[in-house]
């Protein structure tokens, strides 16, 4: 794999970000490119996050080599889930930016379970950020 610091600028840690700053116990894997570990405010039992060791603001930051290898951890994080709770399905996301609800300014990408009975109606998953067009069928 390449180097992750020899891209861009955003490819360093940063002093107040709280993905760079990482306390080892929370990891429950890691390599020369990744991290995963339970969210901190999970929205259901064992939501993690995956995120690039070195700081990238977003995605779309990151470079491509890099981008396959975190999207690769997916189902990595997936396995993981399974091994402590039977979900019905997964949720995964990533916020780019602000207006798309971003708190943390260092890529990171929720993988988090769903369980039946977990909301009173899950269809439309996602497009609940924007309620007045989430519900799309009669």
């Amino acid at each position: 794999m390449a180097d992750p610091t020899s891209h861009n600028h955003a490819a360093s840690h940063q002093e107040n970000c709280p993905f760079c700053n990482l306390p080892q116990e929370r990891l429950i894997y890691s390599d020369d490119i990744a991290n995963i570990f339970a969210d901190g405010y999970p929205v259901s039992p064992s939501h993690l996050l995956i995120t690039p060791r070195c700081h990238y603001p977003t995605l779309f930051d990151v470079p491509a080599e890099q981008q396959r290898h975190l999207l690769s951890l997916i189902n990595q994080a997936k396995d993981l889930i399974g091994q402590f709770y039977p979900p019905y399905g997964y949720k995964v996301g990533i916020n780019e930016g602000a207006a798309a609800g971003q708190k943390v300014p260092h890529v990171h990408i929720h993988v988090i379970p769903r369980y039946n009975g977990d909301v009173e109606d899950p269809r439309g998953g996602g497009r609940w950020v924007v309620p007045d067009k989430a519900k799309y069928w009669p």
